[in-house]
């Protein structure tokens, strides 16, 4: 049995992770906050992981010839999965920020499906309960792990299409089902012979996890990337509480359910946010190549230049922005918020209206303009924003598309019927800032685009931005302070 300080200690530092994890996620629901949320609950985990090493006071006597040797590779896993860790956050582009998180969650299922690995093949799970919690993490673990993987491959631009085939829901059915009877059978041994005595069944078993994953993924489009994400966010928090619960470790547990309901959570407002259920997103063909063209939209597109929108809205009494991925992929953030300064200089009120699925990640955008500097009073959500549009003079859309298609409110027959969209289209007049004619990450023609109050600024943002903030400029104004 461990001594009684080491006991002590682990049990302290345990209570203590849990806590700053909590705090740490509480502080991570406001932008002003966040970044100090995050590093309190980094700090969590540090003290988590160094109090792990504790245990190793407890070990059994065929394995401490080997302790050092153990001790030591550990150390060498932290150091190399640490470094790497921290290179790839210091130059992740904000665009790759939703692949960075995919594949991250991805690991943290992955680690899970380990811990239960280990325990399945050491038979070290007792009684039919832990096995239950145990295979259960185990199946979460796996199909987070494999399905973050192929929505990484996703967002990353290696699978560029969804696959999709006759009959798949039903395939997909059949292939859950195996993994549960396989699944089921284990228990079943278990509870004759007293332990899943099985390597080869507990293999088939992972192996057809995995499978569920991929296939459970294959057939999502890109446009629900931010709640599928979401969702394997939750998968993994529940995977690591479940095996907590088989480790018999408070930390773990706590975390991990943490996480798994904010994961929940966030998923469930998504959904909303798209006037969609979660079972809807996994279990439909949304995000398809869709059949759903131009059709009955009336009007045409009407190109304006730079210039000349950049100093309409310096007369103009009050703009909102929408940004979207398009600003991310062009990284012109800096140059946005250079271009709003000078409309404050000239007396303009300026705000920035922010969807909660823009961008291809939960809460990108708002990211994206905190990187540039934009204060945290000028960000406003949907439902705080929506309203004034109707009466503001200008909106300045940038990069988006699908978040403030008019076809969400009046088109029965459009993939995005019944979202709820930032209302720009109500706006005295509308800018487009867009590279082409292309359509947006849901494949859908926009109506906004052709509206009689909506003009079409072509060209890269970063570049589109920098013609605005000269023309501003070349009337012999000076930004604001």
């Amino acid at each position: 049995m461990l001594t009684m300080l080491p006991q002590l200690t682990i049990g302290t530092a345990d209570l203590a992770a849990a806590f700053l994890f909590m705090y740490g996620l509480k502080r991570m629901s406001s932008p002003v906050t966040a970044p100090s949320g995050i590093f309190v609950a980094g700090i969590g985990m540090l003290v988590a992981v160094l109090a792990s090493f504790l245990y190793a006071f407890d070990v059994d006597a065929a394995a401490r010839p080997f302790l050092v040797q153990n001790i030591g590779l550990a150390v060498i896993a932290l150091g190399i999965g640490g470094g790497a860790a921290w290179l790839a956050g210091k130059r992740v582009a904000m665009t790759a920020m939703p692949q960075m998180v995919a594949i991250y969650n991805g690991m943290g299922g992955g680690a899970a499906g380990a811990i239960a690995a280990v325990e399945l093949f050491g038979n070290k799970t007792h009684g039919a309960t832990q096995l239950v919690v145990t295979l259960l993490g185990a199946l979460i673990g796996a199909v987070s792990m494999s399905g973050s993987i192929i929505a990484w491959a996703k967002l990353d631009g290696e699978l560029k299409r969804p696959m999709r085939f006759p009959g798949q829901q039903i395939f997909n059915g059949v292939a859950m089902l195996a993994t549960l009877a396989v699944g089921g059978y284990l228990v079943a041994i278990s509870l004759t012979a007293g332990t899943p005595s099985e390597p080869v069944l507990i293999c088939v078993f992972f192996a057809c996890a995995l499978i569920v994953g991929i296939l459970m993924t294959l057939p999502i489009g890109g446009a629900d990337m931010p709640v599928v994400i979401s969702i394997y966010n939750a998968f993994t928090g529940l995977a690591v509480g479940l095996e907590g619960f088989t480790l018999q470790n408070p930390a773990l547990m706590i975390a991990g359910m943490v996480v798994g309901a904010a994961g929940l959570l966030l998923t469930l407002l998504m959904a909303r946010a798209m006037n969609r259920s979660v079972s809807n997103v996994l279990f439909t063909n949304f995000g398809e190549a869709p059949k759903h063209t131009r059709g009955a939209i009336k009007g045409s597109l009407k190109p304006t230049e730079a210039a000349d929108a950049g100093i309409f809205m310096r007369y103009a009494g009050s703009v909102i922005i929408v940004p979207g991925y398009g600003l991310a992929v062009a990284q012109g953030q800096q140059k946005l918020y250079e271009f709003v300064k000078l409309l404050q200089g000239s007396g303009v009120s300026v705000k920035f209206a922010i969807h909660p699925v823009a961008g291809r990640m939960p809460g990108q955008m708002d990211v994206l303009l905190a990187e540039a500097g934009v204060p945290y009073d000028m960000i406003f959500q949907l439902e705080d924003i929506n309203d004034a549009f109707a009466t503001t003079d200008v909106a300045l859309v940038i990069g988006a598309n699908d978040v403030v298609n008019p076809a969400a409110r009046t088109d029965k027959s459009s993939p995005i019927f019944g979202m709820p969209i930032l209302n720009a289209d109500k706006a005295k007049q509308v800018y487009v800032v867009k590279r082409g004619e292309g359509k947006g990450y849901a494949g859908i023609v926009n109506a906004l685009f052709y509206a009689d109050n909506c003009d079409m600024v072509y060209g890269d943002a970063e570049a589109v931005l920098v013609k605005m903030i000269e023309a501003v400029r070349g009337l012999g104004l000076s930004a604001a302070a």
